[in-house]
């Protein structure tokens, strides 16, 4: 059934469970699917980037969630005056420096390349005008540059939040209230598994990046949102068929070691088959977690067309005679983006880290990197070795 959410005005979910008692159930899990939102909704945000991202997902979920963009920036000015005038945004710069200098804004959202944000975020920190800074995933080219990015805002006194946006999809949150609750017992092992071809960008090209910066980025910090952090990494890669650029990482492959036990697979594939040379196709991203009391499926809607479709979940426990499915509304594209701002406006308010800080960020940063050192050395690669 659906209940009244906190004071977001968000609902919840709540479902009947089976305790860990066979035959007895209790009511007490909650399946929290919502970003808790700030009391104040009117932080000033300014947009550096103008992109599908900006255009078809931070906007409209920042409308949508009642948050105030009032400028904008882009490297084109027809595109961000477009922007602009499709989501009412008051004020459009030329540049991206005239945006960094302007005293009114509170939150900066970073939307730009990755080889591009660092400096935009050192410029920031000097000017020192803003309160927080959403920046993009990947938080820097490498651990380094995220790091660097990390130690300046601290510098400076701005709260930086990163938009690994992936945790804020309905089913993994819904995941996440399962685990937190042990509906599922201890895990024993999880799984995400995607056969997609996303659409890559102009810059992925330059940089010669396809899945591991880009796509499994968001698998290895869900991992991590769920489970902590791993001890080791074994990744192995090979190329897309399909993609065209030099690159090395088009299919990726990992295995995620936990001191207790737990292991976790991620096979993040973007060829699925010549889906896009004349054969059916088989698109989808799915997870899966199995307990020793319960399992969980979880089926990411954003790969399918259209590329809002909400995200699913079926789970059940020892005792159940059937999986529960409840079901929703919301998608991980556009609706996870209100999370990601939200996280961040509701640390500026009380005063806290994010719940994607920047310092925590790191550490999925350095997963990334172990799961390359791991590909160049063909060994599992210890994390302790990563100074975050």
């Amino acid at each position: 059934m659906r209940l009244s959410g906190r004071r977001s005005g968000a609902p919840q979910w709540k479902f009947w469970l089976p305790s860990p008692r066979a035959g007895a159930f209790h009511r007490d899990v909650k399946l929290d699917i919502h970003a808790i939102l700030p009391r104040r909704r009117d932080f000033r945000i300014g947009v550096l980037g103008s992109g599908f991202i900006v255009s078809d997902c931070h906007l409209v979920a920042y409308r949508k969630a009642g948050f105030n963009p009032v400028a904008i920036a882009s490297r084109s000015c027809v595109n961000a005056e477009k922007t602009a005038s499709r989501y009412g945004i008051a004020k459009v710069h030329d540049t991206y420096e005239q945006l960094l200098d302007d005293p009114s804004i509170e939150v900066l959202d970073i939307a730009v390349p990755p080889n591009a944000q660092l400096e935009l975020i050192r410029a920031a920190c000097a000017r020192r005008t803003v309160k927080g800074i959403l920046a993009q995933k990947p938080l820097g080219m490498n651990l380094a540059e995220a790091t660097e990015a990390v130690r300046l805002c601290e510098a400076a006194g701005i709260t930086l939040a990163v938009n690994q946006n992936m945790r804020y999809d309905p089913s993994v949150r819904a995941a996440k209230s399962l685990l937190t609750h042990g509906a599922l017992g201890e895990p024993v092992l999880a799984t995400i598994d995607m056969r997609a071809i996303p659409h890559w960008m102009p810059w992925q090209a330059e940089l010669g990046w396809v899945t591991l910066r880009i796509m499994s980025i968001h698998h290895l910090d869900c991992f991590r949102y769920w489970f902590g952090d791993p001890e080791r990494i074994f990744c192995s890669v090979r190329t897309d068929p399909r993609t065209k650029f030099p690159h090395a990482d088009g299919i990726a492959t990992y295995i995620l070691e936990y001191a207790n036990g737990l292991r976790c697979v991620g096979i993040d594939d973007t060829w699925t088959g010549p889906a896009k040379e004349g054969c059916p196709s088989d698109i989808r991203i799915q997870w899966r977690i199995e307990g020793l009391d319960g399992l969980a499926i979880g089926d990411v809607g954003w790969c399918r067309d259209p590329y809002t479709t909400p995200s699913a979940i079926r789970y059940a426990r020892k005792g159940d005679a059937q999986f529960h499915e409840p079901r929703w509304t919301e998608s991980w594209f556009p609706d996870a983006f209100i999370g990601t701002m939200a996280q961040l406006l509701v640390a500026l308010e009380q005063g806290t880290e994010p719940e994607i800080s920047g310092r925590d960020n790191l550490k999925t940063m350095a997963l990334v990197e172990a799961a390359y050192r791991s590909v160049e050395e063909k060994r599992a690669v210890e994390l302790k070795g990563f100074s975050v």
